[in-house]
């Protein structure tokens, strides 16, 4: 997709970007991980272009010294997973499992049905 945003850091800049669409008779909306989706994709360019500059290296949100990816990701683990050769999705499922178990626990009180 590509977009110009009308505000903030890239005013009036051609942006591009990846669009999940999530929608029609088929979307089961339990069963949809977009974060494993874009893992995934990751994955797959490492593994098509091992050379390619995935990880971007410059300040991202007052945050200094770190990767954008690992700001953005809550840490360093979905990298370290992209450039694993070795690592599967079975490890991804690890990897994300702890977090996603206390995500439940933290919003079940709030759920309405």
């Amino acid at each position: 997709i590509w977009f110009e945003p009308t505000f903030h850091k890239h005013v009036k800049t051609l942006c591009n970007g990846v669009q999940i669409h999530a929608e029609g008779p088929s979307y089961d909306h339990a069963a949809f991980r977009p974060w494993r989706v874009q893992a995934l994709a990751f994955k797959a360019i490492r593994a098509l272009y091992p050379d390619y500059d995935l990880w971007r290296d410059f300040p991202y949100e007052y945050a200094f010294g770190k990767l954008p990816i690992d700001v953005i990701n809550g840490g360093p683990g979905l990298r370290l997973w992209t450039d694993d050769a070795t690592a599967t999705p079975a490890d991804l499922n690890v990897l994300a499992a702890a977090d996603e178990e206390a995500w439940e626990q933290i919003r079940q009180p709030y759920l309405r049905y």
